[in-house]
């Protein structure tokens, strides 16, 4: 799917925890936010490359000087590294998107969450020179609502790992009055896990990376599916732990602020119409998949007048897919020239 000018068009969505790219040419991919180099010359002999990205780096992160170039919804700063990680994944991503064409002219639509489209805009451009021809940056929700042509009279709730990012769409381009970002979102959950279950196992031994993967697969909130037992070593021993408990109270912990931004947005929408946004409530974001959000949301809305929330189908490639929709529609007076 090109437009006759040939350029490549890519809507990327540059997360906390993945960053995913949609290519007008069919290509979609999804990354790790990771970007590691080798700590030593041994690391470097081991691993035979210069940088490693995405789950090459995770996998080997005990031989890397390991980045997360977002965190909390902010591009880091204060450091070459920080800067050098941002571009490298970018890098990474629109050469994934490219595939085995050569290269030619590329336009990028990049979502990121609210609070970096305000803060580190700058800091986008300048990672982004002479990697693409054209670029635009958009808030991460507005290109969900965007893909999903939810353009009027909906909410989305886009909760990654860094931000949980809301956005009511009434019509046209959303302004800051119309989007929220909390930084309760899947990193905090993670945290909080880790500590519940610390409490309660003194003993037991585990990493963050091990908790973030207990909670993509085992996540919910309400009544538990069925009990979550994972393996972990108490005093050297592999042993099985009942986390039901600590992964219900970490999952549950995320509602209050989320409720509470989302009625404070609702209740500043002309009353005529925030019956129908309650009732166009969209959930997008990896931490949406955890089980029972959706109905525990309609739950909260019943106390003003009930509501309808849907989770998003595809909720890892809903934001660059939003992100190509834009770029393929953008007229060329709407791009930011950022090179030739």
């Amino acid at each position: 799917m090109t437009k006759s000018d040939d350029v490549l068009r890519v809507g990327i969505d540059l997360g906390t925890s993945r960053s995913s790219v949609s290519g007008s040419n069919g290509e979609r991919h999804v990354v790790e936010s990771y970007v590691g180099w080798p700590v030593d010359m041994v690391a470097r002999k081991v691993l035979k490359q210069e940088v490693l990205i995405g789950r090459d780096a995770l996998d080997n992160r005990s031989m890397l000087d390991l980045y997360r170039p977002l965190e909390e919804g902010l591009i880091k700063e204060g450091s070459q590294r920080d800067d050098e990680a941002v571009r490298e994944l970018l890098r990474h991503l629109l050469s994934l998107a490219r595939g085995e064409a050569d290269n030619g002219k590329v336009r990028a639509v990049v979502g990121v969450p609210a609070e970096a489209l305000r803060v580190n805009k700058q800091n986008l451009r300048k990672a982004l020179a002479d990697l693409v021809d054209g670029l635009m940056i958009v808030s991460e929700p507005f290109a969900v609502a965007y893909g999903l042509e939810a353009l009027l009279h909906s909410m989305i709730i886009d909760v990654g790992a860094g931000t949980a990012d809301f956005c009511v769409m009434k019509g046209r381009l959303p302004t800051e009055e119309d989007q929220r970002t909390l930084t309760t979102a899947g990193d905090w959950l993670d945290q909080q896990l880790e500590l519940q279950i610390a409490q309660r196992y003194p003993e037991a031994k585990f990493s963050i990376h091990m908790v973030r993967g207990w909670k993509e697969r085992h996540s919910f909130v309400g009544p538990a599916p069925e009990p979550v037992v994972v393996t972990m070593p108490v005093h050297g021993k592999p042993t099985e732990v009942d986390i039901t408990e600590p992964m219900q109270m970490a999952c549950e912990s995320l509602l209050p602020p989320m409720i509470e931004t989302m009625v404070d947005l609702l209740t500043r929408v002309e009353p005529e119409y925030q019956e129908r946004v309650r009732r166009n409530i969209i959930l997008a974001g990896g931490t949406s998949l955890i089980r029972g959000l959706d109905k525990r949301i309609e739950r909260e809305l019943a106390e003003i007048g009930g509501g309808k929330v849907k989770v998003v189908k595809d909720p890892l490639y809903i934001g660059s897919d939003g992100g190509l929709a834009i770029a393929l529609d953008a007229p060329d007076s709407d791009w930011e020239k950022l090179s030739g």
